[in-house]
């Protein structure tokens, strides 16, 4: 990150006080970083981003009162919303899931190691979005859930009928995204560059007419189950 540019602005929301001491400390021991507000509720969260105008809105999902979900529907209707990334301890897959479908961009869980969460908000304020290989094997397995041979059948044929249209570098970035890999990871995998990951992303995202990266790691499951 360039170092003349102003610290990213966080609000950190999480309904237990000690989970958002932790992550403040973690957060402004950083010098490109910086926590602006904290909420414990999603009604509290709304407030405080229009208040403090964040870049990053690090988002527990399961709260009493309103949920995280809803707050993050909420402000990422709005014009210029702030990048949402979402902190789970994966007792709510089903909410994370619709998150994601809801434009956050990304997740990870609440026992990340500080390094990974670090560079998780960063990732998320430069627009990007956010997978570890531990929370996408999850998600994948909350979605998906015991089919039928018939209906495993019927995923599996969708699902390489998309990627049929993918050509072979596109499809190798897909199965890179499935195994939770970020771009950096993606092009050494690949031995091409940071910038090339991208544009085969943004492909992926326009072929295969998907919103996120859990929806393009689906897809690569589906049809290699």
């Amino acid at each position: 990150m360039d170092s003349e540019r102003e610290p990213v602005r966080v609000v950190v929301v999480d309904d237990e006080q000690l989970v958002r001491m932790a992550l403040r400390l973690v957060i402004d021991g950083e010098p490109d970083l910086t926590v602006v507000g904290e909420a414990a509720d999603g009604n509290a969260a709304v407030a405080v981003v229009d208040e403090q105008r964040p870049d990053v809105v690090l988002m527990d999902v399961r709260m009493p009162g309103r949920d995280g979900l809803s707050a993050t529907r909420e402000l990422l209707g709005r014009a210029a919303p702030p990048r949402v990334l979402i902190l789970t301890t994966f007792d709510s897959d089903d909410l994370v899931l619709d998150a994601l479908r809801t434009g956050a961009l990304g997740f990870v869980l609440k026992d990340t190691q500080p390094a990974r969460l670090l560079d998780a908000v960063r990732t998320v304020a430069d627009g990007n979005p956010v997978l570890s290989p531990a929370a996408t094997a999850r998600v994948i397995a909350a979605a998906t859930g015991p089919q039928s041979a018939h209906a495993r059948d019927a995923s599996r044929e969708a699902a390489r009928e998309q990627l049929s249209a993918l050509t072979e570098r596109e499809l190798q970035t897909a199965r890179a995204v499935a195994d939770g890999l970020g771009n950096p990871e993606i092009a050494r995998r690949l031995n091409i560059g940071v910038a090339t990951v991208k544009a085969h992303t943004g492909s992926l995202f326009a072929k295969l007419a998907v919103d996120n990266r859990v929806q393009i790691a689906l897809l690569v499951r589906d049809a290699e189950e």
